[in-house]
């Protein structure tokens, strides 16, 4: 099991990095191999099954996740989504906190706790690694896009 955090200050409203966060299959286009769909009806709430189905033909596997925390920002109070992993092959939660910023920019905060079932421990320093460098290459272009 490998936990990480990745921080990052952008020049958006905290609504706008906010929105461009939690919109779910926009995480299929910024993480490779990675198709993103919530097969709960929109809005975005307490309860919303969200699944990524990761890697290629034979070797894919879905990556379940609920949201089991739905706290959007305020005017300038923070937002808070938690994302329960409910996976046979992933587990673990990500949390996107987004809060005010110096110079009115917002502050995005995204902690994570994950494993790979069946995967040693002798492998969390790659699995880490790798998961850092992906997951915040996402993170930078979700916040980059429109």
């Amino acid at each position: 099991m490998v936990d990480f955090l990745l921080e990052r200050t952008v020049p958006l409203p905290l609504d706008e990095a906010w929105r461009r966060l939690t919109e779910w299959h926009r995480h299929g286009e910024a993480v490779p191999f990675t198709r993103v769909s919530a097969t709960t009806p929109e809005p975005t709430h307490e309860g919303t099954l969200v699944v990524a189905r990761s890697g290629v033909g034979p070797l894919s596997f879905d990556d379940p996740m609920e949201v089991t925390v739905w706290q959007p920002p305020g005017d300038d109070t923070p937002g808070l989504c938690r994302l329960e992993k409910r996976g046979r092959v992933v587990t673990g939660w990500a949390e996107i906190e987004v809060r005010p910023g110096p110079g009115g920019r917002a502050r995005v905060v995204w902690r994570e706790e994950l494993e790979v079932r069946r995967l040693p421990g002798l492998f969390d320093g790659v699995l880490e690694r790798t998961a850092r460098h992906v997951f915040g290459r996402a993170v930078n272009r979700l916040l980059r896009g429109a």
